[in-house]
């Protein structure tokens, strides 16, 4: 059975907001916990991109990868001993 859903979504007019996801049984309780960004959070993406230097080693690294350089690979048994999950 599934523990968790983790959605973002848009707060509508009243502060409403609604969750639907076909793995909550009907019936069912739940509990609910609401997290709102901090007000001074900057979005991931424009972090990325917000200094040349960061914009350059971004685009590097995308490179690297798609031209499979310098690449670590591990086969998912590999992943689970390492990691421990």
């Amino acid at each position: 059975m599934i523990n968790a859903i983790r959605q973002k979504m848009l707060v509508r007019e009243g502060g409403k907001i609604e969750l639907s996801s076909p793995e909550l049984p009907d019936g069912a309780m739940v509990e609910v916990i609401v997290f709102l960004p901090p007000e001074d959070e900057q979005d991931q993406t424009d972090y990325l991109l917000s200094t040349e230097a960061n914009c350059k080693h971004l685009l590097d690294a995308m490179a690297r990868a798609e031209h499979r350089e310098n690449l670590i690979t591990l086969t998912p048994e590999e992943w689970h001993e390492k990691y421990r999950i």
